[in-house]
């Protein structure tokens, strides 16, 4: 934002006397058109078109361009002139002000507009550019804001409720309060920024003095606001921290701060916030304003009048900064500062990083690292690294080559002497083993024989077999005979003598053993089946018992049957109820769903209304636009042909030649051709301007089809949505659909409910059935246990008769089986004897036979041949062992690589090929070391090359935004030393000094008006938001704190207005109908009050409702509707209202 001043430094030297003539020049050229001429913005309609409204300030589609219709006494009366009604005369009505006010003037003038129209001195870009850019992010919150009723109690010098109905004022439109210093006139302003900021100026938030100190513990202190925004009344209600007394017992309670705010739904007050934090969330949405805007632009609070005209630029640029919400600029230098300061550490990082490469490089290099490293430097490095890598590489291919030789050699030696040491071995071997010789041919006729015992050896252990097993055979069978001879004598029930027994026994024969065999197994036969009946005793009498339980289960089941069947007819009955009900309520669906869909039609429709305001508000605004355009565009364009016509005569003399005839009269002399200082307007420059009129025309119609099209839509959607409010439709589409829903849970419940009856029908059937299948069971039942009985009695019987002597047929059976088991075993024994003798006999014939094939003796003679399986091993390993060595010995003194060999053995010596292994070994180690340095420097210079590029970008980068930054900060280049804010600012500060001039003229008769210093300040001070007072009388520009008492609350009023003005338009097309003013007034001559009263009265024509504190007596008569505040003996304040 490099600035100029647009002036040399001589110029500058001038002091203020050079500028304030310009300025006087300036507005001498603007005040050539007068009021009401035909080419000022917002003037009546006269010849060239129809007259456009002002230019709105801000386009916004809540505020139409052109303003709200109210005339500025400033800005349509002449300067000098005075108020026009009648000192000490009673005030008109407001309609009748407002008629005049009608008649006075036509529209209202955008002063800001003509002010900020060019480009301040020294400015880059035009100051209403800097507007625009404020503006375009601004909060779009604005709304109608008018204070109606206020109610307060224990708050100040109030301690009883007090209620004050701004409304009864507003068809007056001006009020007094008045009462004695100290009454709490005050208050009643305080109380207003109380309920809607939290928050009293005079007081700095500090709500414990809110409080009436003639409140006792009872008395609570409360304040209650009525007000209207946007169309819509609110209620707030706050009431500060304090101590009350405790609801039990005695003593006092803290009671926290409360607020609550309420919506005014048709005759109702609807809550929508209830704590403190949630009430001012809302308020800031609701009000669109901040306490330090309110106080600025509705309540105009005692003693703060001449703040703003003489605060330092400081002060001014930190009030300013609130009330336009200008932090984003601020934030803007923050940004570019700190992105500096970012990319000066990013620059300073890369130096450290390129330091750090460098050193990396030396490092490998084996050097010392450069004091100032380049590029350059590190690709000269790169290089000679690369040579010397080249070197060592050829170096290492020779030394391997040479160890690849000594290698060959010495691989060569020591194959020939392996050979020697070989043939040398053969020979030993076949000497040792002709030693043992004799030996191994003893060894081999002992493994012989051993052969020849292990043929005859099975048939030795066959005989020794059969032997053990017949001694086996005599030793069982006579241990079975002894039993069962015993177990014989004990059946008969005599032992007697074991004499007796073994001779009985040695007259038991096997034949006698096959009868009794016989004859035991037929009684076993015929005792099984009475044996398999008598098992199944216990298992009949289980039986018995189980079949006795299933005919009182079956009973039991039966009965419970029968008594769940006599409860179903009832619930029948029930659930065929609640069935028909359920389809009564389901019936109602297609009603309920009609409903739902008209009232979603509706509901779209009224969206659909809210849409197209927002849209018809930005046609209107663009229509209003283009309008503006085709004014200015038919205005140029008339100037255009009068400026034309009145240089044809210009032209003709500028053709004129000395001597030649004039194409228009003819005569030769030329004594006074026409001149002109206006520049000449061509043809080409009226048909560009008629090109111009034309599009501005058709931009102009193209607008107003938008809007009417717009609105057209709009009545539609009026007319489908009805007069309902959204909130309303709301609610009747959610009882629609909840009815919907009702309906359709209905149907299901039917589903469900018919679902029930069927299955309940279902299972009355299935108890029917299942009582016939209980007593069918329970007869069965009854039926096996009979048969269960007669079959247990029948099995006992024939037990009983077959067991004879023993107590069960099972004991008698286990008798006979042991019996029999016995002589069994006998008879086997018997027998196994007889065949173990025959078993012998031959396995000493075939050993008999054996001994004479195998040549031996006798079985000594076999035992004695035998070797043992580990000994027999190991000889036959010998002999092998022996074989194979010979063998092998032999064929290696075959070998055909043994025949020339030399006698001698031939010496091995490694040294020569260790000598070139290291040779190799070192070579290969240096070209390895220098190919990894190599390796490791290509990435330190990769690196570094890459820290270098990017030095290079983050440089450029940094050059650009030390530069936008300095000139951001105002630091050269920016000559005006006004950073990026404060320059936003200035443009703003412009448009209230233009609008405080329109009012502070008037009132000052046409002396004074404030100026915007925008100069360079000495020592680099804050500079862009100065004030000065121009003094028409003298033509100088002097310091605001420099005016008188009076003049001082005349510029601070102005000033205060003209501010109100600006942020009111600021603030997102908010309309403030009520201003309220406390004292200043007493410092004002007569003449002066009434001109300021006059100024105030066309505040009140323009709509407003404006509330004035002063002790000035002469208000009084003038001011009838007054608020009376009086303070009793006791200090106790009460309000009066009166309209008389």
């Amino acid at each position: 934002m490099g600035r100029t001043t647009g002036s040399s430094s001589a110029e500058r030297a001038d002091g203020g006397d050079r500028r304030a003539a310009g300025r006087r020049a300036v507005r001498r050229e603007r005040e050539r058109l007068g009021v009401g001429h035909p080419h000022r913005p917002g003037a009546p309609a006269r010849r060239h078109a129809p007259a456009a409204g002002a230019v709105s300030l801000r386009g916004s589609p809540r505020t139409p361009a052109g303003g709200d219709g109210r005339a500025i006494c400033g800005d349509l009366r002449r300067a000098g002139s005075r108020g026009e009604r009648h000192r000490g005369r009673g005030r008109v009505s407001r309609a009748r002000a407002q008629r005049r006010g009608a008649e006075r003037g036509g529209a209202e003038v955008d002063r800001r507009r003509t002010r900020c129209r060019g480009r301040p001195p020294g400015y880059p870009f035009s100051a209403n550019r800097a507007i625009s850019a404020n503006r375009a992010v601004s909060d779009d919150r604005g709304c109608l804001v008018k204070i109606r009723q206020l109610r307060l109690a224990g708050f100040g010098p109030y301690l009883g409720e007090q209620h004050v109905d701004f409304d009864a004022f507003a068809d007056d439109g001006i009020f007094l309060i008045t009462g004695k210093t100290g009454a709490g006139k005050s208050t009643i302003l305080d109380a207003i920024c109380y309920a809607l900021f939290n928050g009293v100026p005079r007081y700095d938030g500090t709500q414990q003095k809110l409080r009436s100190d003639h409140a006792g513990p009872a008395n609570p202190t409360w304040v209650e606001l009525e007000f209207t925004a946007g169309g819509v009344d609110y209620r707030v209600r706050r009431s500060p921290e304090y101590d009350k007394p405790k609801l039990r017992g005695t003593g006092l309670t803290n009671a926290a701060a409360t607020a609550e705010l309420y919506r005014r739904e048709g005759d109702t007050w609807q809550g929508i916030a209830a704590k403190p934090v949630d009430v001012g969330r809302q308020l800031d949405q609701i009000v669109g304003l901040t306490k330090d805007q309110f106080l600025r632009v509705m309540l105009l609070a005692q003693n703060r009048f001449h703040h703003f005209l003489q605060s330092t630029n400081d002060d001014r640029q930190a009030v300013l900064r609130t009330l336009f919400g200008t932090d984003r600029f601020r934030q803007v230098e923050e940004v570019l500062l700190e992105e500096r300061r970012t990319l000066e550490q990013a620059l300073a990082g890369t130096s450290a990083r390129v330091e750090q490469r460098a050193g990396q490089a030396a490092e490998l290099l084996r050097v010392d690292a450069p004091a100032a490293a380049t590029p350059g430097w590190f690709a000269e490095s790169l290089a000679a690294l690369q040579t010397r890598v080249q070197d060592a590489r050829a170096t290492a291919a020779r030394a391997d080559t040479a160890h690849t030789l000594a290698a060959a050699e010495y691989r060569r030696l020591e194959t020939v002497r392996a050979l020697q040491l070989r043939r040398a071995a053969a020979t030993a071997a076949l000497e040792t083993l002709g030693e043992t010789q004799p030996q191994i041919d003893e060894l081999r006729l002992a493994v012989k024989a051993a052969g020849r015992a292990r043929a005859v050896w099975p048939h030795i252990t066959a005989v020794r077999g059969a032997e053990e097993g017949l001694r086996t055979a005599d030793v069982l069978e006579r241990v079975a005979r002894v039993d069962y001879v015993g177990a014989a004598g004990g059946a008969a029930g005599d032992p007697g003598d074991p004499s007796d027994h073994s001779d009985h026994s040695e007259a038991v024969t096997a034949a006698g053993l096959l009868v009794e065999v016989d004859e035991t197994t037929r009684q076993l036969g015929s005792l099984a089946d009475v044996l398999a009946d008598e098992k199944t005793l216990p298992e009949l009498e289980r039986r018995e018992h189980r079949a006795r339980d299933a005919v009182a289960a079956a009973e039991s089941a039966l009965a419970n049957a029968t008594t769940e069947a006599e409860q179903v007819p009832a619930a029948l009955d029930e659930l065929t109820a609640a069935l028909a009900e359920a389809r009564l309520i389901a019936g109602g669906a297609p009603d309920a769903v009609d409903a739902a869909a008209r009232a979603s039609a509706a509901l779209a429709a009224a969206e659909r209304v809210t849409q197209l305001d927002t849209q018809l508000g930005e046609a209107r605004d663009a229509h209003r636009t283009a309008s503006a355009a085709h004014l200015a565009a038919a205005a140029k364009h008339h100037a255009l042909v009068e400026q034309r016509l009145t240089g044809h005569a210009f032209e003709l003399a500028s053709a004129l030649v000395p001597g030649e005839p004039c194409a228009v009269c003819g005569s030769r002399a030329h004594p006074a051709p026409a001149t002109s200082d206006a520049p000449p307007v061509t043809a080409t420059d009226v048909d560009a301007a008629r090109d111009t009129l034309e599009r501005c025309t058709t931009a102009m119609d193209a607008a107003k089809l938008t809007v009417d099209d717009l609105a057209v839509a709009r009545a539609e959607a009026q007319a489908h949505a009805g007069q309902k409010p959204v909130t309303e439709l709301e609610e009747q589409r959610a009882a629609a659909l909840e009815r919907v829903q009702q309906a359709a849970a209905a149907r299901g419940r039917a589903g469900i409910l018919e679902a029930d009856v069927a299955r309940l029908a279902d299972t009355a059937a299935a108890l029917r059935e299942r009582l016939g299948a209980l007593a069918t069971r329970r007869d069965e039942a009854s039926s096996a246990l009979t048969e269960t009985r007669t079959v247990r009695t029948s099995v006992a019987a024939r037990a009983e008769a077959n067991r004879g002597e023993f107590e069960t047929v099972s004991a008698r059976y286990d008798r006979l089986s042991a019996q029999l088991a016995r002589a069994q075993l006998l008879a086997t024994a018997i027998e196994a004897v007889t065949a173990r003798r025959h078993d012998l006999d031959r396995a000493h014939d075939a050993l008999v036979a054996q001994l004479d094939e195998h040549d031996f003796a006798d079985a000594a003679a076999v035992e004695q041949a035998l070797l043992a399986p580990s000994a027999a091993a190991d000889a036959e390993s010998t002999l092998r062992g022996h074989d194979e060595a010979r063998a092998a010995a032999a064929a290696i003194l075959a070998d055909a690589e043994l025949s020339d060999l030399p006698a001698e053995p031939v010496d091995v010596d490694d040294t020569a090929l260790r000598a070139a292994q290291e040779t190799r070994d070192e070579a290969l180690a240096e070209s390895s070391t220098l190919a990894d340095r190599l390796g490791s420097l290509q990435t330190v210079v990769a690196a570094a090359n890459a820290v270098f590029a990017e030095s290079a970008a983050l440089l450029e980068q940094f050059d650009a935004v030390d530069e936008l930054a300095r000139v951001v900060h105002g630091d050269d280049p920016n000559t005006m030393r006004m950073k990026l804010e404060t320059y936003v600012l200035a443009a703003q500060l412009e448009e209230i000094v233009a609008a405080a001039n329109a009012r502070l003229r008037v009132m000052s008769a046409g002396r004074y008006s404030l100026e915007h210093d925008d100069s360079v300040q000495y020592r680099r001070a804050q500079s862009g938001l100065g004030l000065s007072i121009l003094d028409e009388h003298t033509g100088r520009s002097r310091p605001t704190h420099s005016l008188s008492g009076g003049e001082t609350f005349l510029a601070s009023l102005a000033l205060a207005l003209g501010l109100a003005e600006v942020v009111t338009q600021q603030a997102g097309g908010l309309s403030l109908d009520t201003l309220f003013i406390d004292e200043g007034f007493g410092s004002l001559d007569a003449d002066t009050l009434d001109i300021a009263m006059s100024t105030l009265d066309s505040l009140r024509a323009g709509g407003r409702t404006i509330g004035l504190i002063s002790h000035v007596g002469s208000m009084g008569e003038q001011i009838h509707a007054t608020l009376r505040v009086a303070a009793d003996t006791q200090g106790h304040s009460t309000i009066s209202q009166s309209l008389d």
